[in-house]
């Protein structure tokens, strides 16, 4: 059956278009993201978190690379033009991931949602039908876990010690949780994906998971539960996104757009 779909990235139009609008979704998650992380270099609190948020970024930064790397063996689409040139209008990541960081709690508490997300949609493509993409996540999952772990234990702990660090973590997570459900959508391509078993869940399913995974980590860590995740207003999945997205294509750009015709 993988052989079967596999093929049709070749044949089939309506498979091949839903293969590059995920691998968009994959890779402009984890660019986002890690340039984000890039960012606390030499600012976070201690020199242990600078080496570790150093290392995590590079590792995201990376699988980006990989998923970009397959947009090209998908369809011939040049990975340096797939992250530095497109517009933000033309950007698949969820609106969580490229929003400024804020303070230290409101880092952690963005990262441990999305590596929670991560995971959950990551074991969804364990088994996928397009095979490159099965092979690669089974090793970024292994990367991955120790990114989860990570930001678990700054999650529960700052959260657990009370007083500043635990309101700065009540506002951090009332601040973000209107952007959570956007990370679950799978854009224009929804049921072609899921029919097509390139991955195995669908984004209510993928949402269900994440929250089930989250209330007895909030109740661990004595924070309050906020309810429901509210609809989104921007779907980043469709190309709608925040202000912040133009600013980081900028930043992120700003050293490849002096000479376009390099290779980066």
């Amino acid at each position: 059956m993988q052989v079967k779909h596999a093929e049709q990235a070749q044949t089939n139009p309506r498979y091949k278009a839903a293969v590059r609008d995920l691998l968009l979704q994959l890779a402009d998650d984890e660019l986002c993201i890690g340039h984000r992380d890039s960012e606390w270099l030499g600012l976070a609190p201690d020199i242990e978190e600078d080496v570790a948020f150093s290392s995590i970024a590079q590792d995201e930064v990376g699988h980006a690379a990989f998923y970009l790397n397959l947009l090209r063996d998908l369809d011939g689409e040049d990975p340096d033009a797939a992250a530095f040139f497109r517009k933000s209008r033309d950007r698949r990541n969820a609106v969580l991931a490229e929003r400024l960081n804020g303070d230290w709690a409101e880092t952690i508490v963005r990262r441990y949602f999305y590596d929670v997300f991560d995971e959950i949609r990551t074991e969804a493509l364990r088994e996928s039908s397009y095979v490159p993409l099965a092979r690669g996540v089974a090793k970024i999952r292994r990367e991955e876990r120790y990114h989860l772990m990570h930001f678990q234990l700054w999650f529960t702990r700052l959260s657990a010690a009370g007083g500043e660090a635990r309101e700065r973590m009540n506002r951090a997570v009332e601040g973000l949780w209107p952007e959570v459900k956007g990370c679950f959508s799978l854009g224009g391509w929804e049921r072609q994906l899921v029919a097509s078993a390139v991955i195995s869940l669908d984004s209510n399913e993928m949402e269900r998971r994440w929250l089930n995974r989250m209330k007895p980590v909030f109740a661990q860590a004595g924070l309050q539960w906020p309810g429901p995740l509210p609809m989104v207003n921007q779907d980043g999945r469709c190309g709608a996104h925040s202000s912040h997205l133009e600013e980081l294509l900028q930043t992120m750009g700003e050293v490849v757009r002096q000479d376009p015709a390099a290779r980066w």
